[in-house]
């Protein structure tokens, strides 16, 4: 399976962020972002930290 496109996944991602409440819609999205971002280019990889501490706030909160 190819990967997608993280710039195209980092916009998907903030647009669904309002709607991911739950833990088992978070955590495969969190997982994807982690692991696209390996392979981000270098100037890609600080908005994907930020979104990345986003999702992990929201992860946080969910298990509140």
């Amino acid at each position: 399976m190819p990967l997608p496109d993280p710039q195209t996944y980092m916009r998907e991602v903030v647009r669904r962020l309002p709607d991911l409440n739950q833990r088992e819609e978070i955590e495969p999205v969190l997982d994807e972002l982690e692991y696209l971002f390996e392979v981000m280019d270098p100037e890609m990889q600080d908005p994907a930290y930020q979104l990345i501490e986003r999702l992990r706030a929201k992860l946080e909160a969910a298990d509140s």
